[in-house]
């Protein structure tokens, strides 16, 4: 294991702490909605490991995974109660992540979120980048970030048409609107075009028509706050189907 696995994961670390202690101080002196701001922190709890990872390569090994796994543990850890009662830039970096109408869930559903994420992420983007198709990881989660981002405000805002949707370990339920899932579909098809070079004409044609769709549709009928590994899988296994078979 080489420097750049430690330089990496610092970056990576500083980026994420930065990006939610800056949406924290949106939320207390701006008041910026909670759900603007989860929603970027989410977009970089996953982009910001992958550009970096991206940017810094390190030789993978077993010990390296490992490694990398605990800093992740790590920095969910720091937004602990005991740890963010005590610590003033913890809470201001837990406040960007803390809606109240997800209280007293919150932790539990980040925690579950990321990891059922990870789960995901990290083996697609084992494959991805022994078989020469790394950049391609990019286009799930510019869909789930950015996709997912637009939802909420076009929702809040213009949402007319709406439907329920189920949330772990509780019998609450939360509302989703046609209009905001449109927004994933929108941006699914504006990332796949972006990434066009990356195909043939057939694999581009069938990207176009399948994944734009399938992580719509993913996003749909996820959990509350669960979106995240189920809008990786349908990207990610269109992609595989799409570059093996197509």
């Amino acid at each position: 294991m080489d420097a750049s696995f430690g330089v990496s994961q610092a970056l990576i670390f500083l980026g994420l702490g930065l990006v939610a202690y800056l949406c924290g101080l949106l939320v207390r002196h701006r008041h910026v909605r909670v759900n603007y701001t989860r929603k970027v922190n989410f977009f970089a709890l996953f982009l910001v490991p992958l550009l970096v990872n991206y940017l810094v390569p390190y030789a993978a090994s077993p010990v390296a995974t490992t490694l990398r796994t605990a800093f992740f543990i790590l920095f969910l850890g720091i937004f602990a109660r005991p740890v963010r009662e005590r610590v003033a830039l913890v809470a201001t970096m837990f406040l960007s992540y803390d809606p109240p109408e997800d209280r007293p869930f919150t932790l539990l559903w980040l925690t579950t979120q990321l990891v059922g994420g990870y789960l995901v992420i990290v083996p697609l983007s084992i494959y991805f980048a022994q078989h020469g198709l790394r950049a391609l990881l990019f286009i799930p989660i510019l869909i789930h970030g950015l996709g997912d981002g637009f939802a909420e405000p076009v929702g809040v805002r213009l949402g007319r048409h709406k439907y329920t949707t189920w949330a772990l370990f509780t019998r609450r339920r939360y509302t989703r609107s046609l209009e905001g899932s449109a927004c994933v579909l929108v941006v699914g098809v504006a990332v796949v075009a972006a990434f066009h070079a990356s195909f043939t004409p057939g694999q581009f044609a069938a990207a176009l028509c399948t994944i734009p769709l399938l992580t719509t549709l993913a996003e749909a009928v996820s959990p509350h706050t669960w979106d995240t590994p189920l809008m990786f899988l349908a990207g990610g296994l269109s992609l595989l189907a799409i570059k093996s078979f197509v």
